[in-house]
């Protein structure tokens, strides 16, 4: 297991305790993480695929809940 797969798992672990309104705020190191794994041409496994997707959703849907209405 390499320093990458580490921080992978420590970060979905990270995320997984995260309180469901805060979880979105490690969106970015978990995109740079997926970036060096595409830079090492490695396959970005669909666990942390699907991870990424779930908190872009949520990091949109917390960016509509601070807009004024």
């Amino acid at each position: 297991m390499t320093y990458l797969d580490q921080e992978l798992d420590r970060l979905q672990a990270l995320i997984g305790a995260d309180t469901p309104d805060a979880r979105y705020r490690h969106e970015p190191r978990l995109r740079h993480a997926i970036s060096q794994l595409r830079e090492e041409g490695r396959a970005v496994p669909e666990r942390i695929r699907t991870l990424h997707a779930v908190l872009l959703s949520e990091a949109i849907e917390a960016e509509f809940d601070n807009m004024p209405v």
